[in-house]
């Protein structure tokens, strides 16, 4: 019996142990968002993207709490690594594409076009890819 227990028992298995911590961390994220306590959840998730083997999720959440809170830059990055885990991930090129909108601050050209930052259309055309009926489809730019 005691074979079989060290087989399901995280604490034998390392890495299993590294990513039951960061499932927990998440979780932990997660209930921090619900109580609005986005500080305490930008660090659960940033431990989480440390400690999983696939942090794409964890850097996803980060990245939207991040864009949630205002912190621009930090999104970006967050943005960047939750794609760079998983470049399937449609909502992070959407976040992604919002950010450089958010980080341009409405400039406009002689024209009165929008002066949108490198990478931002970009990033909408890569979220119409992957999601063209995505709950944001018609609201980016093409």
């Amino acid at each position: 019996m005691a074979e079989n227990a060290s087989k399901t028992d995280p604490k034998a298995d390392p890495a299993k142990a590294k990513a039951a911590a960061a499932q927990m961390l998440t979780s932990e994220g997660n209930a921090y968002i619900k109580l609005k306590k986005n500080p305490e959840a930008v660090a659960a998730f940033t431990k989480a993207a440390e400690m999983d083997p696939n942090p794409g999720t964890a850097y996803w959440n980060l990245c939207a709490t991040e864009y949630n809170a205002g912190d621009m830059k930090g999104a970006s990055v967050a943005c960047d690594k939750a794609i760079a885990a998983d470049p399937n991930k449609a909502d992070a090129y959407f976040i992604k594409g919002s950010v450089l909108i958010g980080m341009s601050e409405g400039k406009l050209d002689a024209n009165g076009h929008y002066i949108a930052l490198p990478g931002t259309k970009e990033a909408f055309n890569k979220y119409l890819e992957l999601a063209p009926d995505g709950p944001h489809a018609g609201k980016s730019s093409r």
